[in-house]
C-alpha cells in the first residue's frame, strides 16, 4: 500500500492537468514574508447601465476617486449589508476596489525575492491590475488566485503599489452556481434597463472581496507545491510526500517532520519519498480519542544555486497522519467505524455577509464543539482555508463541497458548463488535499441528475476528481428519486436530502417515520452504498411557540428531528453512517414569499443563540459520542475550545 500510494504522488506529474502550479497557502517563515491588506478599501459600484463605464473609462488606470464618487468598504466582507443603500445591497454587475501601499524597500531592490499578490476569493468573476497593469483575472467565487507582481511594482523605485480589483457576482448557465440574467422589457410595468438575477439555490448572492488579499513573498527558486498521503501500519505512521520546486533547474530538498514539541521523528532527502514514524500518533475525530486532531510539522527546507546567487526557501506543512476507507455499509477513520453527527453550515452573518471573521470562527466552533458535533458539511461551496486549519486542529471531520449548486437547467450540462467544473474541483483539489480533516469531496448539491445530459457530465466530473485524488471518496448530494437519480451509480458514498412533513406533506409528522425508512430501503436496495442523511430540518421563527405544534414553531422544528432520530437509530446498524441538520444557524436568502428575513431553519439564530432544537441535538450527539466507548471522563461533558 505504501508504494502504490508513492506511485499515485508521482503520477501526478505527468495527469495532464488543468492547472499550472500550486496553491499553498501563505505562511512566514526565514526566508518568506506576508503583508495583509485587511481593512478599508475604496469602493466604487459601476452603476451605468452596460455595468461597463468603469472599462470604457480605464478606471484601473487612475486612483478610483479620481474617476468619481467612492465610498469606504472593508475587506475581507461582502459589500451588500454594509451601506443603506438598497441599489448597493441587490447590486449586480462589476463593482471596483482599490488599495494603496508602499512596498518594503527590500522587496523593491532585491530582485532574488518574487512579489506573488493573492486574492483568497472574491465573488464572482475577477480582474486584478497593479498600478494599472493587467496582473491576473479569475472566474470562481470560493477558491484563491494569485499572479507573480515583482516586475509590475519594481518599475516604481518609491515602492507606491495601488491595486484595483474589478468584481462581478453576475450569474449565468454556464457558473458555479449557475444563475440567468432575465430583462424585463414591458415599459408599461417596469423601468428601462430593469433586469433580474435568477438564481437556483437558497442563499443570498453576496458579493466582493471575502477572503484575505496579501502580497507575500519567496525566494526566486521555491517550493510550489507539496502533496502529502498518510498511512500506518501497526505503530508506524507512514507519510508519502512529493515537493514541486520553480525557478531552479535543480533543487536540494531537505524534509523533516516534527511533532508537537519540534522533535525531528522522521527525515528524507529528495523531492519525493516515504517518512516513516515511529510510535505515531494519529489523527483522531473529535469525540472519539483524548487527543484529536493531533497534527505534526513538515519542514520542507530548499536549497539552490543559479551560479550568480544562492536560494534557500523554507515552508512548512501541517501533517495529519490517518485513513480514510468505505465498505457497503461503513465509513472508516483509521479503520474504526466513523459516524458523522453533525451540520451543515453557511458562510454567513450579519453585517459582513460571507466575509472572512475570526471571531465569528471561534464562537461556530466552540458552539460546534459544545454540542457534541464531529463534522459539518461546506454547503454549498468551498469554504476559507482558514476554516479548514480549525477543523484539523481541532479534529471536526470536514465534507469538501464544490459550488456546483442549483444546476436546474439542461443547458447548464454543457460542454462549457462541465469544462469549467473540471477546473473547479481541480482548484478545489489542489487547495485542500493535504486537509488531514477533509475526508471526502462533494462534487454537487441537488443538481437535476435524472436528465438525460446528468450521466455523462457527472460520471466525468466524478472520474475527474477520483482521479486528482483516489485517497477520499466522492459524492454528489442527491434529492431525486432513486430510480432515476443518474449520478448516484458512480459515487461511493451516497448522501440524501429530505425534508418530509416539510415540503412534502407539509404538517403531518406522522408521514416521516414511514417515508425515510421507505427511501432509505430503496436507495440502499438499489445500489448497495453506505447513506448520509445530508440534510433535513424544518423552519423555527425564533419565539414563537404553539403546542399542539405547528409549521414554523419551536416545537414543530424540535419534533421533526425527534421523528427522524427514530429512524437514523434504527438504521444506523446497517448501513447509515451520518445525519447533519440543515442548519447550524439562521441564513439570509434572497427575498421571497417563502423566506421571512432568511432560511430560519437553524438550531441556532442567525446571531448563533440556541433554539430549543439546539438542545435536542446537543443530548443525542453526546449520547452518540458515549456509545463508542472511547472516550476518557473529561469528554463526558460539553467544553469550548
Amino acid at each position: 500500500a505504501e508504494v502504490l500510494r508513492a506511485l499515485w504522488l508521482f503520477a501526478l506529474l505527468d495527469a495532464g492537468l488543468l492547472l499550472d502550479g500550486g496553491m499553498l497557502y501563505p505562511r512566514e517563515s526565514s526566508s518568506r514574508e506576508v503583508k495583509e491588506l485587511s481593512g478599508l478599501w475604496v469602493f466604487r459600484a459601476d452603476r451605468s447601465p452596460s455595468r461597463k463605464q468603469g472599462f470604457d473609462e480605464a478606471w484601473y488606470k487612475q486612483r478610483l476617486e479620481e474617476t468619481g464618487p467612492v465610498i469606504d468598504m472593508p475587506v475581507p466582507a461582502s459589500y451588500n449589508d454594509i451601506t443603506q443603500d438598497p441599489a448597493i445591497r441587490d447590486f449586480i454587475g462589476w463593482v471596483w476596489y482599490e488599495r494603496e501601499l508602499v512596498v518594503p524597500t527590500h522587496w523593491i531592490r532585491d530582485d532574488t525575492i518574487r512579489v506573488v499578490l493573492r486574492v483568497g476569493s472574491a465573488h464572482y468573476n475577477s480582474i486584478v491590475w497593479v498600478n494599472g497593469v493587467s496582473v491576473t483575472q479569475h472566474e470562481g467565487g470560493h477558491l484563491p488566485f494569485e499572479a507573480e507582481v515583482s516586475d509590475v511594482i519594481r518599475k516604481d523605485p518609491t515602492g507606491s503599489c495601488r491595486i484595483t480589483t474589478a468584481v462581478n457576482n453576475t450569474l449565468t448557465l454556464e457558473t458555479l452556481p449557475p444563475g440567468n440574467i432575465q430583462y424585463m422589457n414591458d415599459r408599461t410595468r417596469y423601468p428601462d434597463g430593469f433586469f433580474v438575477q435568477s438564481i437556483y439555490f437558497d442563499f443570498f448572492n453576496y458579493a466582493g472581496i471575502h477572503r484575505p488579499v496579501l502580497l507575500y513573498t519567496t525566494p526566486k527558486a521555491y517550493v510550489d507545491d507539496i502533496t502529502v498521503v498518510t498511512n500506518f501500519s501497526d505503530n508506524t505512521g507512514l507519510v508519502s510526500y512529493i515537493v514541486s520546486v520553480k525557478g531552479a533547474v535543480t533543487a536540494a530538498l531537505k524534509v523533516t517532520l516534527m511533532d508537537k514539541q519540534g522533535h525531528c521523528v522522521a527525515s528524507s532527502n529528495g523531492p519525493f519519498g516515504v517518512l516513516k514514524v515511529q510510535d505515531v500518533k494519529l489523527w483522531w475525530p473529535y469525540l472519539t480519542h483524548e487527543n484529536p486532531g493531533y497534527l505534526y510539522s513538515m519542514e520542507v527546507r530548499l536549497s539552490a544555486a543559479d551560479g550568480r546567487t544562492t536560494y534557500e526557501d523554507v515552508y512548512t506543512l501541517p501533517v495529519g497522519i490517518r485513513t480514510v476507507n468505505v465498505t457497503s455499509t461503513q465509513f472508516l477513520i483509521n479503520n474504526k467505524p466513523f459516524y458523522f453527527h453533525g451540520v451543515n453550515k453557511h458562510e454567513d452573518s450579519d453585517i459582513r455577509g460571507k466575509g472572512l471573521d475570526w471571531p465569528l470562527i471561534v464562537k461556530d466552533f466552540n458552539l460546534l464543539k459544545w454540542l457534541g458535533a464531529n463534522s459539518f458539511r461546506t454547503s454549498h461551496y468551498p469554504y476559507a482555508e482558514e476554516i479548514l486549519q480549525m477543523c484539523d486542529r481541532h479534529g471536526i471531520v470536514v465534507i469538501d463541497e464544490s459550488p456546483a449548486v442549483g444546476i436546474k437547467d439542461i443547458r447548464s450540462f454543457g460542454n462549457a458548463s462541465l469544462s469549467h467544473h473540471l477546473i473547479v474541483m481541480e482548484e478545489l483539489v489542489r487547495r485542500d488535499k493535504n486537509h488531514a480533516s477533509v475526508v471526502m469531496w462533494s462534487v454537487a448539491n441537488e443538481p437535476a441528475s435524472e436528465m438525460p445530459p446528468a450521466d455523462y457530465y457527472f460520471k466525468t466530473v466524478i472520474k475527474h476528481t477520483k482521479d486528482l485524488d483516489p485517497t477520499r471518496p466522492v459524492t454528489f448530494i442527491s434529492s431525486s428519486n432513486f430510480a432515476r437519480d443518474k449520478g448516484v451509480p458512480y459515487v461511493d458514498v451516497i448522501c440524501i436530502n429530505n425534508y418530509f412533513s416539510w415540503y412534502h406533506d407539509p404538517g403531518h409528522l406522522e408521514v416521516i417515520l414511514i417515508q425515510l425508512n421507505t427511501e432509505y430501503e430503496n436507495w440502499h436496495g438499489k445500489y448497495k452504498k453506505p447513506i448520509i442523511q445530508s440534510e433535513y430540518g424544518a423552519d423555527a421563527v425564533p419565539g414563537v411557540h404553539v403546542d399542539p405544534p405547528v409549521m414554523f414553531t419551536e416545537e414543530y422544528q424540535k419534533i421533526v428531528l425527534q421523528n427522524y432520530h427514530k429512524v437514523f437509530d434504527q438504521k444506523r446498524a446497517q448501513y447509515l453512517i451520518g445525519e447533519l441538520i440543515w442548519n447550524f444557524a439562521d441564513f439570509m436568502t434572497t427575498q421571497g414569499v417563502t423566506r421571512v428575513v432568511g432560511n430560519k431553519k437553524g438550531i441556532f439564530t442567525r446571531q448563533r443563540q440556541p433554539k430549543a432544537a439546539a438542545f435536542v441535538l446537543k443530548e443525542r450527539y453526546w449520547r452518540l459520542a458515549n456509545e463508542t466507548g472511547r472516550l476518557p471522563l473529561w469528554t463526558k461533558y460539553p467544553c469550548s475550545l
